[in-house]
């Protein structure tokens, strides 16, 4: 058989790692996105930068300083802790925390873009029809902003998909618990097992692929339309 247990094993936690990450990157991301979009403060661009960060910070960077902060002495460690939480690093809660944050912008960026596409005309029309600031949003900015939300839920998903140096410090090589798809990868190359590599690559870059070409698509579409 071309995959094995631990392959399929991976592959799973893997979906469910990118599933998980994708409704919070969206829930954390919408906020940040609007905010960014349309605030005059000074601390627009700092947040952004920060926000951006992990697009310029190699993945081991990252997921080493998360390491410490969530380490039994780090503050976030200490403060999960006292909550009953224990430590997050080598955990699938903290597979998803790293990812939440290593993929951030690759949903902040999108959504940002098409909020700003929008601008504040609209809004202002359904303000001046007494409509509250929820209705606007729901009843205006969402369906305005649509091809935003599906490019960020895509690239979102995609990119926790991928993940490897993040995930690797954070989680560490447990098999059912933190192993995503590139762990399992590694492995694999380290034993020698080739074949077993090859299989797993192989749907990785299929994947990619499709992912890119779903997304090219869908700019072609939106530009003739």
């Amino acid at each position: 058989m071309p995959l094995d247990s631990a392959d399929l094993a991976a592959i799973w936690l893997t979906l469910e790692l990118a599933s998980v990450v994708t409704v919070l990157l969206l829930i954390v991301g919408t906020p940040i996105a609007w905010w960014l979009a349309h605030t005059p403060s000074r601390l627009k661009g700092p947040i952004g930068a920060v926000v951006a960060l992990p697009l310029v910070l190699p993945p081991t960077v990252l997921g080493f300083y998360l390491l410490v902060l969530m380490g039994p002495n780090g503050w976030i460690g200490q403060v999960t802790q006292a909550l009953g939480l224990g430590i997050l690093p080598f955990t699938f809660a903290g597979l998803v925390v790293a990812s939440v944050i290593y993929s951030l912008p690759f949903v902040v960026q999108p959504l940002q873009n098409s909020f700003e596409a929008i601008g504040r005309r609209p809004l202002e029309v359904a303000a001046t029809l007494r409509a509250s600031p929820w209705d606007r949003f729901f009843s205006v900015v969402l369906p305005m902003a649509r091809p935003g939300f599906v490019t960020a839920a895509i690239l979102g998903f995609a990119h926790t998909v991928g993940e490897f140096g993040v995930v690797l410090m954070m989680g560490g090589n447990i098999e059912g618990k933190t192993r995503v798809v590139s762990v399992q990868i590694y492995d694999h190359v380290e034993a020698l097992e080739y074949a077993q590599a090859h299989w797993l690559a192989g749907g990785m870059v299929a994947f990619a692929f499709v992912v890119l070409l779903l997304l090219y698509t869908r700019r072609r579409t939106a530009r003739l339309w």
